[in-house]
């Protein structure tokens, strides 16, 4: 099975590639005749010494000195180098436009990927199989073009002259020997690659935990564990030892036995010209030329041997690279999908069922309406699945049956950008880029001008305290935002969102990570920004939610209360004992 998979990756990565260079196909077509015209100028060469050799080593020197065929050796030389870069320079835009495209493609692929993906993917694994698939396309458009070919061409052309001009012997030597070799390295090769993988995959695996463990560094420095981070990094890197140190004598294996092939067909190649010229059926000139032509095509048949083996190490760095492509998004819009047309922001969830895996539902026939320009939130137990209606707005995964419908729309019938641009979101945890504040802000709304950014931070509160930083606006946030603090990573995610202006809020557990004073300053910000707008809060402190039109309660993915913050507190219900327990633990928190 896995022989049946291996031969279908490769026909599929060869269709690719077969495509990239037809899309190229005149540059390519110029690149092959001036890899041939190269070739003819090399092969040409030994021809050419030998009449050289012969018109000194006769019994009379010439009665002039053969000043043409000085100079055509000279000449035949330098085309030979000429033509193979001028080939270089044609083709490199082919290459180089194929691994951008392939990245680039990757990329927009990435973020086509839904969250269940990336939630199962180490970034530092990941990033890895990107670099070494890119490069292996690099290589196999090369290879292919400049050094299987030729070496074929020029083997061919050096046993029809062998044939022509000497006897069989020679050009039966030659192909044994490139039989026997291509053989061998055949083989090896194949048995080679299962060691390549290994070490491929175990280097990605030790990246992937590298990358992971320096994104936790304060989580390492916190529990003191970083001699266990060290250990585990090497029982990682003991693995790729042992798996490398077994290529590498795989690979030796391979390269002495190509070694000793081609060494044999030299020897005996030589040893046949020797025995001709001492019994005068050939000059030393043809002895020069039968060296000459012999390394010639040696020398490159262990070219191509070597390019055999990189070849498929590059094939199989590129097998990841594809089947990171063949990952199927899990929301894909319908063809021809329309975007939302958005009016007034009414949401409505209709007998909606949801899980994340087979056996364990997160919603059970949820049904919610959030009328235009009111406020809902959704309270409940940590896993009673608040934080999934938000997802499943915002189009990260499809209900598993029912719909939601923004302004009578199904939201699985238009396209799921523009579900997402008519949604401003304020997460509980601010993702900001490695770049200013400025910036970060200015990501809310791409093009935005720098008085709108700072009439976004006025209206968020965050001016003034950005005024007053020795850059202002230029200054970095750091990796992940590390240079400013938690309340102020929420005031630019609500700078974002006023900057977005859209006519659809989440809240998703925005005040929960901060401290009293800064979840009672962001919940003003919050409140003001959801007037006039339709807003679904999900919230664990229910002192942030009092004002909502509308508080909803689930608890195991339903829905089992509904009303206002009065109205729920007269049930004695949930709601009533939920928010008792949080005035009985505040009133227990020493302040």
């Amino acid at each position: 099975m896995e022989a049946v998979d291996d031969t279908t990756s490769q026909t599929r990565i060869g269709a690719e590639l077969w495509q990239v260079l037809a899309r190229h196909r005149w540059r390519t077509v110029a690149a092959v005749v001036l890899l041939l015209v190269a070739k003819l100028a090399t092969v040409a060469v030994p021809l050419l010494l030998k009449r050289i050799i012969d018109a000194f080593s006769g019994s009379t020197l010439p009665a002039r000195l053969p000043l043409y065929l000085l100079i055509g050796y000279a000449l035949l030389r330098f085309s030979s180098t000429l033509f193979n870069e001028w080939r270089d320079l044609l083709f490199v835009r082919v290459t180089l436009t194929a691994v951008s495209a392939y990245a680039q493609k990757t990329f927009a692929h990435l973020h086509a990927l839904g969250p269940r993906f990336h939630a199962q993917r180490k970034l530092g694994s990941l990033l890895p199989d990107i670099d070494r698939g890119t490069s292996g396309i690099a290589f196999l458009l090369g290879v292919g073009l400049f050094t299987i070919v030729p070496t074929m061409v020029e083997i061919g052309l050096v046993l029809a002259i062998m044939l022509n001009r000497y006897e069989v012997g020679f050009a039966a030597i030659i192909l044994v020997t490139f039989l026997v070799y291509a053989g061998f390295t055949l083989v090896f090769t194949a048995r080679r690659v299962v060691y390549q993988r290994r070490v491929n995959k175990l280097d990605s695996r030790a990246k992937g935990q590298l990358a992971d463990s320096l994104i936790n560094y304060d989580t390492v420095k916190y529990f003191t564990n970083e001699a266990f981070e060290a250990h585990r990094f090497s029982i990682i890197m003991d693995d790729w030892r042992a798996a490398g140190a077994a290529n590498q004598r795989a690979l030796f294996t391979l390269h002495v036995g190509q070694s000793a092939l081609i060494a044999l067909g030299v020897a005996a190649i030589m040893v046949l010209a020797g025995q001709a010229v001492m019994a005068r059926r050939m000059s030393v000139g043809d002895l020069v030329l039968i060296n000459a032509y012999a390394l010639q095509v040696c020398l490159p048949l262990n070219a191509l041997g070597f390019v055999y083996r990189e070849a498929r190490d590059a094939w199989v760095n590129a097998e990841r690279l594809f089947a990171l492509l063949r990952e199927r998004p899990e929301i894909r819009d319908p063809p021809d999908a329309p975007a939302l047309r958005v009016g007034a922001g009414d949401i409505v969830f209709e007998h909606v069922h949801f899980h994340y895996d087979p056996g364990r539902p997160v919603l059970v026939d949820v049904n919610l309406h959030i009328a235009a320009g009111t406020t809902v939130a959704v309270v409940g137990r940590s896993g009673s699945g608040k934080s999934t209606l938000a997802r499943l707005l915002l189009r990260y995964y499809d209900p598993g049956s029912g719909r939601i419908l923004i302004d009578g729309q199904d939201i699985r019938q238009v396209a799921a950008a523009s579900v997402r641009a008519a949604i401003g979101v304020v997460p509980q945890d601010t993702a900001l880029f490695n770049d200013t504040i400025g910036s970060n802000i200015a990501y809310g709304r791409l093009g935005s001008t720098h008085g709108e950014v700072v009439a976004a931070c006025r209206a968020a509160q965050l001016h003034e305290l950005i005024a007053a930083l020795p850059l202002k606006y230029e200054t970095p946030v750091g990796e992940r935002g590390v240079n400013i603090s938690g309340g102020e990573k929420q005031r630019i995610a609500i700078a974002r969102a006023i900057l977005k202006d859209p006519p659809i809020l989440i809240f998703d557990e925005a005040t929960s990570a901060l401290d009293s004073d800064s979840e009672h300053a962001i919940t003003q910000e919050l409140d003001r920004l959801s007037r006039n707008r339709t807003t679904l809060i999900i919230a664990h402190r229910l002192s942030t939610v009092v004002n909502a039109h509308l508080i909803v309660v689930m608890d195991r993915g339903r829905i089992v209360e509904q009303g206002s913050h009065a109205e729920l507190l007269r049930r004695r219900g949930m709601y009533a004992r939920l928010w008792l327990l949080q005035q009985r633990m505040d009133k227990e928190t020493p302040h």
